[in-house]
C-alpha cells in the first residue's frame, strides 16, 4: 500500500518516533511523504520515502494530487490543532480530499496506531482489492 506522511512542525518529531516504533510493518508499503517530513523519517529511520515539495511550498498539494488520483491508500497526518503555522499543510482540504476518495487517515498518533495495526493485520485489504496496483 502506499502511505503519506505529512506532519506539523510541531510533530515531526512524533511522526518520527512514530515511524521508528512501526517500521518492520512501514518497511512493508511504499512511503510518500511532504519533504520535511520525509527527509527526517528517512533519516532517523533507515526507511525509504519518496519526498515531495516541503508542505508549504506545496507538497500537501501535490500528495492531494495524489489522492484525487487514487495513487494513496493511507494518510498519516500528524497535525497539531492548537498551534499550526499557515505556512504549514491545509488540514481541511487534505481531510476533505481524503473523505472524497475514501482514505484511511490518522489525524494523532492514537488513531495512527489503530490504523496501523489494522494494516498489520489485514484488516485494510479492501484497499488492494479497490486498487490492486498497490499491493503488497
Amino acid at each position: 500500500m502506499i502511505i503519506a506522511l505529512v506532519a506539523h512542525d510541531s510533530k515531526k518529531e512524533l511522526m518520527v518516533q512514530f515511524c521508528t516504533a512501526y517500521r518492520r510493518i512501514l518497511a512493508q508499503h511504499q512511503l510518500i511523504a511532504t519533504g520535511t517530513t520525509g527527509r527526517l523519517v528517512e533519516e532517523n529511520t533507515g526507511l525509504t520515502v519518496q519526498k515531495f515539495l516541503p508542505g508549504g511550498h506545496g507538497g500537501d498539494q501535490q500528495i492531494m494530487a495524489r489522492i484525487a488520483c487514487d495513487e494513496v491508500d493511507m494518510l498519516l497526518f500528524f497535525r497539531d490543532p492548537i498551534s499550526a503555522k499557515p505556512s504549514e499543510p491545509n488540514e481541511m482540504n487534505l481531510l476533505r480530499i481524503c473523505d472524497v476518495h475514501n482514505i484511511p487517515v490518522a489525524t494523532n498518533i492514537a488513531t495512527a496506531e489503530v490504523l496501523i495495526h489494522g494494516l498489520e493485520h489485514g484488516d485494510l485489504d479492501w484497499r488492494t482489492i479497490l486498487n490492486p496496483q498497490h499491493g503488497n
